[in-house]
């Protein structure tokens, strides 16, 4: 009997956890909640756990099981985040896997020198207007911290250089309290009110616990603010295996599902049925240099396993991966950054976070990003897994094609070969030696160059209603005049131009 043309084809998964061992690790993780608790350093969290029932001593809370549970219980299952234009543009919770660039890099690679250098505000320009050209990223991130803007303003700063040149939905930030309430002042601004921006979140901000088990007051009230804002809040849990988690791995997932779950409580008893997100960013502790690679494969292997157990507590998911330890573009870093996205992929993570990234997380690249994109799509591509289009699998076209395998000639190669097939941009070199050698021999640095300087050119600023522009300008030097933001505001022109 042929297939069924156009049947759903099977899904590629990776699965590391039996069932088995998901149960286990959420009862390690309740127990550990019930019975040691999690260290909480914010008055009003303390307050709200309190009174839904959880035990306080000092800081030292014990969250009940049935306490977690009903947290669990109003987190919505899946939500969108959407674009400038109010249209749905990522969605969390679906099974489609989506990836940004990743985000706080402190440094760029200087494309001409390969030195690293001090990140600036042209820098996020310029990785912005690359990232937003590239459909491999369905969202936008705050990539870099701008080191000619006060440090006190920089969270809310980099967001507003992301909203001068995107249309895209953004994974973002706050560097504190203040800054959190500033963002969401910013956003506001752009969705056209506080309501509109509930109903529509352009943006989920990362919220960070600090390991082990703690929710310092900063991270707690991040949770706390967002969930009142109704703006999507995503935690991002970094047990580090062997350093402040359990060397095994099991260890640090059964760390970061209690960290989660405490995260959840906080947020969901400051308001019930806000959007939140199960993520993180693990690693183990390199006991030789002791560094935390990103790029290491177990560290992906972190980000899957902690994945399935939040698909089982039917969570949106998030993994901080497609990042390198390696410090220029070369084999190491494709190596590690395309293993990364690949794990992801299949894990089913919804945001996949850490593209373009060098150095574990510590630079930028608007080349390495244009490569990366490419890895993303190989893995996309895998998880599509294999169609059946046409009613017979390969009969009608050999026969069509004839002894002389004529192939090229038929319409369903016409039709098909896109979809059948990922092709990838002239940054991936598939020419014949003769061809390349003619071409200067470039290699993989050398042609992402050339791809990042033609999508720049390329590149045309969304459209940006004036007057909310120029809201924004007027809310960000306010912000920033305490701290001796004046005169022209570093990258804007650039933004602008």
């Amino acid at each position: 009997m042929s297939p069924t043309v156009g049947a759903a084809p099977l899904r590629p998964t990776l699965r590391l956890l039996g069932p088995d061992l998901v149960g286990r690790i959420l009862d390690e993780a309740y127990e550990l909640l019930r019975d040691d608790g999690v260290r909480v350093q914010d008055a009003e969290a303390i307050g709200l756990l309190a009174g839904a029932g959880a035990a306080v001593a000092g800081e030292t809370v014990r969250i009940p099981t049935a306490l977690v549970e009903r947290a669990l219980a109003t987190v919505p299952a899946s939500f969108d985040l959407f674009d400038r234009a109010g249209t749905p543009a990522v969605r969390y919770g679906a099974g489609v896997v989506q990836f940004d660039p990743g985000s706080s890099g402190v440094n760029v690679l200087d494309p001409v020198t390969g030195d690293h250098r001090p990140s600036q505000a042209a820098d996020l320009v310029r990785l912005v207007r690359v990232a937003e050209m590239l459909p491999a990223y369905a969202a936008q991130s705050t990539a870099i911290v701008c080191g000619d803007v006060p440090a006190e303003i920089g969270d809310l700063y980099r967001l507003y250089l992301v909203l001068l040149g995107s249309a895209k939905p953004i994974v973002t930030g706050a560097f504190s309290p203040e800054g959190t309430a500033a963002m969401i002042d910013l956003l506001a601004l752009d969705a056209g009110g506080r309501e509109a921006l509930a109903a529509r979140p352009r943006a989920v901000f990362d919220v960070c616990p600090s390991p082990p088990l703690t929710w310092t007051s900063f991270g707690a009230r991040n949770l706390i603010d967002l969930a009142r804002a109704r703006v999507p809040a995503e935690m991002v849990s970094m047990p580090l295996a062997g350093g402040a988690a359990p060397v095994t791995l099991v260890g640090s997932v059964v760390q970061h599902a209690a960290e989660c779950l405490s995260g959840i409580v906080i947020h969901q008893l400051a308001s019930p049925g806000a959007p939140i997100v199960w993520g993180g960013a693990p690693a183990i502790v390199d006991m030789r240099t002791g560094v935390t690679p990103m790029g290491a494969i177990e560290t992906a292997m972190l980000d899957a396993a902690y994945t399935q157990v939040g698909k089982d507590l039917n969570l949106p998911t998030h993994g901080y991966l497609g990042a390198t330890d390696g410090k220029v573009i070369d084999h190491q870093s494709g190596l590690e950054s395309g293993m990364g996205a690949l794990v992801g992929a299949l894990a089913g993570i919804d945001m996949i976070s850490g593209s373009g990234m060098l150095d574990s997380l510590r630079c930028h690249s608007a080349e390495k990003l244009v490569l990366d994109a490419e890895g993303i799509a190989m893995a996309q591509r895998l998880v599509r897994g294999i169609a059946t289009p046409t009613e017979t699998l390969a009969t009608a076209m050999i026969r069509a094609a004839g002894p002389e395998a004529r192939f090229l000639e038929l319409t369903e190669t016409r039709r098909l070969f896109r979809s059948e097939q990922a092709l990838p941009s002239a940054v991936i070199d598939r020419a014949s030696l003769r061809a390349w050698e003619v071409d200067g021999r470039p290699d993989a640095a050398a042609r992402a160059r050339v791809r990042v300087e033609g999508l720049l050119a390329a590149y045309v600023r969304p459209a940006l209603d004036p007057s909310v522009e120029a809201a924004m300008e007027a809310l960000v030097r306010g912000a920033g005049a305490p701290f001796g933001l004046a005169g022209e505001l570093p990258g804007v022109a650039a933004a602008r131009a």
